[in-house]
């Protein structure tokens, strides 16, 4: 998977990157300029669509319409994630502390994650993809894999295998803790939960936090946490060339509803600076294109086509 040295062309210089694919000073300026209002907008009608597929579902009160939402809110999951990175990496709201506050009880603590935690263990990732100190590791290490493995992964993921073993991880690592950070982190995420789950109960609907909640955030959400993670680094390797690291697929609708939002697919440009907003990723893309640096051999032409480029027979 890892492309071969003669793939990997030389880009020429540009006026926005150069010849190693990181923006030149100006270019780099105008693309870490953040958004806030544009992002203060995300987080809201975030949140207005999640609202919304509840509320569609309670007033249709169908099981087929119960099933639809169930694969919505994992999709819906993918979103909070998603904003939540942006602002593990400080790139949500220019004002550090709105930043922080939102990435943290917005959008961290409803899908069960520490925005903190996460900062400081992806912060290693960026470093050196498959260094060391990689945290990530585990999600895409060995690939090519066969088909085989590749679906007894996918299969253990959709059935909530994975997610619960993960929950219980964190549970136990957290209550154990002898840092009362990481407990206090526990409790405040735990808290949040409780508040889900009581509002539903409040609104009528006590089995809408399980089924509509909880359960799609352990088999869903996995799925397509596993799928976009073999996507961004399955089968590369450790280099200095961000194109060894990790993989350029296209852009498609379908892929940018339900697999990665918020821009989050342009994953090479990305790691090529991690300080640029999610925005402003394709403009990324399109200068390292223009110069270069990433060429059509380069580019996978679909999520599923790189899948199965990951899978060997057997």
């Amino acid at each position: 998977m890892v492309p071969e040295p003669y793939r990997l062309p030389t880009p020429h210089e540009t006026w926005q990157v150069r010849t190693d694919g990181r923006p030149t000073p100006a270019f780099r300026e105008e693309l870490r300029r953040i958004p806030s209002a544009r992002n203060t907008l995300s987080v809201v009608s975030l949140y207005a669509q999640t609202i919304a597929i509840l509320a569609v579902v309670t007033w249709i009160a169908h099981p087929l319409a119960w099933f639809v939402a169930f694969l919505l809110m994992g999709r819906v999951n993918a979103q909070f994630a998603s904003l939540m990175h942006e602002s593990a990496h400080r790139l949500l709201f220019s004002n550090r502390r709105a930043n922080d506050t939102v990435g943290r009880w917005l959008l961290g603590y409803p899908v069960w994650t520490s925005t903190d935690a996460y900062r400081r263990v992806h912060m290693a990732h960026h470093r050196e993809e498959f260094g060391p100190d990689e945290p990530d590791i585990a999600l895409y290490r060995g690939y090519p894999i066969t088909a085989a493995s590749f679906w007894r992964k996918m299969a253990r993921d959709a059935r909530g295998s994975t997610g619960a073993k993960l929950l219980r991880a964190q549970f136990s690592s957290g209550i154990r803790s002898t840092d009362p950070r990481v407990r206090r982190t526990l409790a405040r995420i735990i808290a949040v939960q409780i508040m889900l789950a009581a509002a539903m109960t409040v609104l009528g609907h006590p089995l809408m936090y399980p089924l509509l909640w909880l359960l799609p955030y352990l088999t869903v959400w996995r799925v397509i946490n596993r799928l976009r993670s073999i996507a961004e680094h399955g089968g590369m390797t450790r280099s200095k060339d961000r194109r060894a690291t990790t993989h350029s697929v296209r852009q498609h609708m379908s892929a940018r509803f339900a697999l990665v939002p918020y821009n989050i697919g342009w994953h090479l440009a990305h790691h090529v600076d991690s300080g640029i907003p999610f925005r402003h990723l394709p403009r990324l893309h399109r200068a390292l294109t223009d110069a270069g640096y990433v060429t059509p051999a380069l580019e996978h032409r679909s999520y599923p086509a790189l899948w199965k480029a990951l899978r060997t027979p057997g």
